[in-house]
């Protein structure tokens, strides 16, 4: 079997796992312990993200001509690759948190939604907080206005309902209502 027929099957499998990514991100992994690397795929696994180890030629192959060819320049030395189909932001998160804690693993760069970050930008990118926690924090301001009205709501009810709050209102406005009227009636006769 020729090598070519060998390497094809990689190629598509790569070709197969960034179809519909989100984004992918490269990094270094040289110099990580293997008790380092079993907690860092454990932490992508768990976040839906497919973390393997390519030749860089097999990933030069499956990037042309995609979105992900951008990262071929960063194919050089030894490179692993995060690839995210949900969460795009969910493979910048992951490898910077654990990169201060193994600062052996180096963010190379990726690509998030068909636009290139080099390794800075996959660190701003890192600090974008997850899809989930976005919601949660729109779901409690939206939540919060609710929340008081249905607490003052709640001690109106306990004090007698709304009546006894309006009581002391209608007693002001009708006499502020025959007021305007007793003055106006007497211009009325005069103009008669």
């Amino acid at each position: 079997m020729a090598k070519v027929e060998l390497k094809k099957p990689i190629v598509e499998e790569i070709a197969e796992n960034i179809k519909d990514a989100q984004s992918v991100v490269l990094v270094d992994y040289r110099g990580l312990t293997v008790e380092q690397d079993t907690q860092l795929r454990k932490q992508l696994r768990e976040a839906g993200i497919t973390y393997k180890v390519y030749k860089n030629t097999m990933m030069n192959f499956a990037f042309k001509g995609t979105d992900f060819e951008s990262l071929a320049p960063l194919l050089e030395g030894p490179s692993a690759v995060a690839i995210s189909k949900d969460d795009a932001t969910a493979p910048a998160r992951v490898l910077a948190k654990f990169a201060k804690t193994a600062p052996a693993l180096e963010l190379k760069g990726g690509v998030v939604e068909g636009i290139y970050y080099d390794a800075q930008g996959m660190t701003g990118i890192a600090s974008i907080p997850s899809r989930e926690e976005l919601l949660s924090k729109l779901l409690g301001s939206i939540q919060s206005p609710i929340a008081n009205f249905a607490r003052v709501m709640n001690q109106l009810a306990e004090k007698g309902g709304a009546s006894e709050c309006e009581a002391p209102a209608k007693e002001e406005a009708p006499a502020e209502e025959a007021a305007p009227a007793a003055e106006e009636a007497p211009a009325e006769t005069a103009a008669e």
